[in-house]
């Protein structure tokens, strides 16, 4: 535990410079919200050490009037339970849904990109699913209930994309497994994504994704000075999803 304390204190003077990449922009019938950072809980987590704040971020959706809400994700995932209630705050509004998956969909961002009424992903861009990671402490009872606890995650997770492409629930849960990550056309064939957007490519991302057992090398990984910001970028993924409730 000491040692996740010093992370977070690391990251969170090398980090400053990278906070609040989401914002919620309105200008007449539409809005467009970013998604541009780490899913966290609350605002004294994004405050900490940076991230997309359900506590604030949930209100402010369920408050937009605009007909058509635009969902910009370039997100490595977080706190399942967050984008949770960031996903039931889209599915409320009234406004049409459009996600737009600018970079990576990755984990828990996947969840919130799918409360969208339809999904559109950027040529180059990803899309990954996996099972739920967690940190527990205690007892056998206390660890066997966190397995209880994963599953049921799981199986929500997995019921909520086999109703998005279509696919059935056995078929779902062994991507899951797999930690699958899909490139644009392979999530447009899957039926997790809609379309790919015409003539956008797939914005860069400063997340080193090197947490995750499956993730793609990054294409300019030769940039010492893009690759020295990943790596700072990893520890704080680490930390979101190796400390956070359940990722």
């Amino acid at each position: 535990m000491n040692r996740l304390l010093k992370l977070f204190a690391d990251n969170r003077a090398a980090n400053k410079a990278v906070r609040g990449q989401s914002r919620l922009v309105a200008a007449g019938d539409e809005a467009t919200l970013y998604i541009y950072e780490a899913i966290v809980a609350d605002d004294a987590t994004a405050e900490w050490w940076g991230g997309v704040s359900a506590q604030s971020l949930a209100p402010q959706i369920r408050a937009i009037t605009a007909r058509t809400l635009h969902l910009r994700i370039n997100s490595p995932g977080g706190d399942v339970f967050a984008a949770q209630a960031i996903a039931q705050a889209i599915r409320d509004t009234k406004a049409r849904v459009v996600a737009h998956v600018d970079g990576y969909a990755a984990s828990a961002a996947t969840e919130i990109a799918i409360a969208a009424d339809e999904i559109e992903i950027a040529e180059g861009g990803f899309f990954m699913i996996h099972n739920a990671w967690t940190l527990a402490v205690g007892n056998a009872d206390d660890f066997a209930a966190t397995v209880v606890l994963l599953n049921k995650v799981d199986d929500v997770l997995c019921s909520a994309y086999a109703v998005k492409c279509g696919k059935s629930k056995d078929e779902v849960k062994a991507w899951m497994d797999a930690e699958t990550w899909f490139s644009a056309q392979e999530a447009v064939d899957a039926g997790l994504v809609d379309r790919i957007a015409d003539g956008a490519k797939a914005k860069a991302s400063a997340w080193n994704l090197a947490a995750y057992d499956q993730a793609p090398a990054p294409a300019d990984a030769d940039d010492a000075a893009l690759q020295a910001h990943r790596d700072r970028q990893a520890q704080r993924l680490s930390v979101i999803c190796r400390a956070s409730p359940i990722v």
